[in-house]
């Protein structure tokens, strides 16, 4: 899935700017949702570590619990876990060109609630689009996006002009 709206008003959103946009919602889930819905929002910056792993899916459990939707923390910790691990691992992959700046941008995670439904968001450096494999049997790992598309009612990437991408999820509770 892949969409282009980006655009609040007449201004573009880039990598580097607070991010998301407010009442961001993802274009090819709009459907899910009531243009009126209850809205709640949670950021946090993920510092390109492994460790960073785990905060997130902290985060997002605590923000879950705190909007009461603790019956989809499991579903969506493991979201998390994959969205964020893809991030760190191909957002940061580091080319000669921009190896200075990639190596310590952070990777911005967003959670937008809205009435029964919760979109994760990732946005990273990296321009290259996920890709969804099909790993050998015997090769560990490759499996993330196949994973996130089982417990998410949909999910997409949009690029992130001028350099840059998100990566989004929507679970329901």
């Amino acid at each position: 899935m892949h969409s282009t709206d980006l655009t609040r008003g007449h201004s573009l959103w880039s990598a580097g700017d607070w991010w998301p946009p407010i009442g961001w919602w993802p274009r090819p889930a709009r459907d899910l949702t009531s243009a009126g819905a209850a809205t709640s929002s949670a950021s946090f910056v993920l510092p390109p570590r492994a460790e960073s792993v785990h905060a997130a899916r902290s985060y997002a459990s605590g923000s879950l619990c705190g909007w009461g939707m603790g019956d989809i923390a499991g579903d969506l910790e493991l979201v998390v876990s994959e969205l964020a691990t893809n991030a760190l691992r191909h957002g940061l992959l580091l080319d000669r060109r921009d190896a200075a700046r990639r190596a310590t941008e952070p990777i911005r995670m967003s959670m937008i609630r809205r009435d029964s439904l919760v979109t994760c968001a990732f946005a990273d450096p990296g321009a290259a689009p996920p890709v969804m494999r099909d790993p050998s049997p015997l090769e560990p790992g490759g499996m993330g996006l196949h994973i996130v598309e089982s417990m998410s009612l949909r999910w997409g990437w949009h690029p992130l002009p001028p350099a840059g991408k998100v990566v989004w999820a929507v679970l329901k509770s």
